[in-house]
């Protein structure tokens, strides 16, 4: 299995030799594709990617039976769509396109899409399109490439977002969301040193037209911030059966570092341009903790994951120390519950998928190994699934392969 990165040149060859192989078993391959992805990290670092067919029962092992991923610790910005992977290649500025194919790690073509070389935040715009966004503190520019990834063409241009200004010296965008012909953008400034890492009281949307992206209006709340952490992590935002779209502020002490302020879940509603008055929900006053992922499961509830501050020391310890814990949040009654599952480990997770109305989650525990966890909310149901064998430390990913 391939270890070095992968340089331009190679790559194009790779493309050149293997499309053939590829074509032809296209319709060998469409008939045995399988339905879900699985990246984990191995406790020697190495990753590997599995595919399955099913997360409910059985057992697997990533690193007997998967394809190596290269380079190292390529996780943060990994993306799935519809059998096919992408990523950055940060040294180059290209954006990267692989499959699987007899459990390696192909590559299938690449676009450049200087000058971004790390990924804050991706949104498909289209089924075909997806949007990129970067801040890149060297040049203070927020940049942005729109990728058909078909056709692995690259519109490339700037954010119309104002930039940080002293004391801070960098931002994120933590969402970008796609409504009723306008862009919304989350991000917060940040000062960043060699010794610190602060982030802005203040969490900030824009408005911006789409496709044009010029900018409409910003909108601002001081009563949390670090709004949607990072979609490259693990979610934190989503769109309900309304159309209502709902955003978890982070602010905790792993992604935006100011843990005075509460993790809080906002809304905007369908075809408003404001930050609903009506809807401000005090997480940590519920449940008396931070929190970092939101994932919409129907019927007015969403699963939030939320960390255990007693558990861990600091942030150097908050990737290996487990005290992650899931809830149910009920969004009508503003109630959280606690699902009974092993503490969870790691703060960038892709760690629950939605299927049919059954929830999967992937939990990484240290005493009771690594297995896919079932959730019924209409029974209100917790089995076990799928086991991961090895020498696993993290389930990194789990998510469907193609879109239904």
């Amino acid at each position: 299995m391939m270890r070095a990165q992968v340089n331009l040149t190679t790559l194009k060859i790779l493309f050149v030799i293997g499309i053939g192989f590829i074509t032809g078993c296209s319709e060998k391959q469409s008939l045995e594709r399988k339905k879900y992805s699985i990246y984990t990290m191995a406790k020697d670092y190495k990753e590997y990617i599995i595919q399955a067919d099913d997360l409910s029962s059985g057992e697997i092992d990533p690193i007997k039976n998967g394809a190596r991923t290269y380079p190292k610790q390529i996780w943060f910005d990994l993306i799935v769509r519809d059998g096919f992977y992408y990523r950055i290649e940060r040294k180059t500025h290209y954006f990267l396109k692989y499959t699987i194919e007899n459990n390696r790690y192909v590559p299938v073509d690449s676009v450049e899409i200087s000058p971004l070389i790390y990924l804050d935040n991706y949104n498909w715009v289209h089924p075909d399109t997806v949007l990129l966004i970067s801040y890149d503190r060297k040049i203070s520019k927020l940049s942005y490439a729109r990728v058909n990834v078909k056709t692995m063409k690259a519109n490339i241009g700037v954010m119309p977002v104002a930039l940080p200004k002293a004391p801070f010296n960098s931002m994120s965008v933590g969402f970008s969301e796609l409504t009723n012909k306008q862009l919304l953008i989350g991000y917060s400034y940040h000062e960043i040193t060699s010794q610190n890492f602060t982030t802005t009281d203040t969490a900030y949307v824009d408005i911006l037209s789409y496709p044009e992206l010029k900018w409409q209006k910003t909108l601002k709340d001081t009563r949390s911030t670090y709004p949607g952490g990072a979609n490259t992590a693990q979610p934190n935002t989503f769109k309900d059966e309304g159309g209502d779209f709902y955003f978890l502020t982070c602010p905790g002490i792993a992604f935006g570092n100011h843990p005075d302020k509460p993790t809080a879940l906002y809304r905007i509603r369908k075809d408003q341009d404001s930050i609903d008055s009506t809807f401000f929900w005090n997480i940590s006053e519920s449940i008396k903790n931070h929190a970092y992922g939101l994932w919409n499961i129907g019927d007015g509830k969403a699963i939030l994951r939320s960390e255990r501050r007693d558990l861990f020391t600091g942030v150097e310890d908050h990737y290996k120390v487990p005290h992650i814990e899931f809830y149910v949040l009920d969004l009508k009654q503003k109630t959280a519950k606690k699902l009974d599952l092993p503490l969870d480990k790691g703060t960038s997770r892709q760690c629950v998928l939605v299927e049919n109305g059954i929830v999967y989650l992937s939990i990484n525990s240290d005493t009771g190994g690594n297995y896919i966890w079932i959730y019924n909310p209409k029974t209100e149901s917790l089995t076990k699934g799928l086991k991961l064998n090895g020498a696993i430390d993290y389930i990194l990913r789990i998510e469907k392969l193609f879109e239904d």
